[in-house]
């Protein structure tokens, strides 16, 4: 019986500092833990702010691109027809869009969404003009009533959508 109290006198104090050894190491692997995750966070965010920046100034640069305003100033061609104007101004901003597609991939989904509604509302825009044209109206025409509709909308979706883009960036610093 002694060398049973003599070998639990030897264990518990034993037991007693391997539990308080393990639960050290524990939380010092812990807070080991917490601090790569912290430097990989910044990391990660050093690695990809640069293409974050990029997309939001490219976006930015969609918005300002298929704008009526700046579109019909870069495309407008005095000898077409509106309904070729028309059909140019859209292909303008699908391509503009087509090639800007994949800088939703580091922007926000709500400022992505942002992007493609102020798309649709430009070519709703420009197809509303269009659709009040007669058959022998001329670029001239078209882009005047593109810019009657700019009027009476006042503060087009692009440059709502700029203004968001804009706050969004921002917020990354």
């Amino acid at each position: 019986m002694e060398i049973l109290f003599q070998i639990l006198l030897i264990i518990i104090p034993a037991g007693g500092i391997f539990l308080t050894v393990a639960l050290f190491l524990k939380r010092q692997n812990e807070k080991e833990v917490r601090h790569l995750q912290i430097e990989l966070r910044k990391e990660r965010q050093n690695f990809f702010l640069p293409s974050r920046v990029e997309s939001y100034q490219r976006a930015v640069l969609l918005m300002e691109r298929i704008n009526p305003n700046s579109l019909i100033m870069r495309i407008h061609n005095p000898g077409l027809s509106a309904k070729a104007f028309q059909a140019d101004l859209l292909k303008a901003i699908r391509d503009e869009y087509d090639h800007n597609v994949a800088q939703q991939i580091f922007i926000t989904i709500p400022a992505w969404e942002m992007v493609k509604k102020s798309k649709e509302e430009t070519i709703k825009i420009i197809n509303l003009a269009g659709n009040q044209m007669g058959s022998i109206a001329s670029s001239t025409d078209l882009a005047s009533k593109i810019f009657e509709i700019i009027g009476e909308v006042g503060v087009m979706p692009t440059e709502i959508t700029v203004d968001f883009l804009k706050k969004e960036l921002q917020e990354l610093f």
